[in-house]
């Protein structure tokens, strides 16, 4: 995990964030047990409460469950909820800005789909 101390972000969203991220590059498996409240917190030398209220907003959107006297979870679906919220995100985040900024430079819906084309996100050469 990785926590930027200095950011505006709260601590206790990274937290979900970092979880979060681990269940979607699959780092936690759906049904494995997530690191404890106390772990967590000794680790990153933060109140469990802070660690807590984060863990709590990924119990609120259903990606980890708290069994009792067992700790949490990953819930069966959670990688898929994410992927699911990502899509909808990256076309408000990425593709609308994307084609708001191609009219503005008055590129035509075929150059902008030639260039899509171009850099595949499929193309093993484009992410180098």
């Amino acid at each position: 995990m990785d926590f930027k101390f200095n950011t505006k972000e709260p601590l206790y969203r990274q937290i979900a964030q970092q979880l979060e991220e681990m269940i979607f590059v699959q780092e936690l498996a759906e049904g494995e047990q997530v690191p404890s409240t106390t772990q967590l917190s000794q680790e990153l030398s933060i109140n469990p409460a802070t660690v807590l209220k984060g863990m709590n907003l990924l119990v609120n959107a259903g990606l980890i469950e708290k069994r009792r006297g067992m700790g949490m979870f990953v819930c069966v679906g959670a990688y898929k909820k994410i992927v699911a919220q990502r899509q909808k995100s990256f076309y408000q985040d990425y593709v609308k800005e994307m084609l708001w900024e191609a009219k503005q430079l008055h590129i035509s819906k075929k150059s902008l789909l030639d260039m899509i084309e171009r850099g595949d996100c499929n193309d093993e050469t484009s992410s180098k």
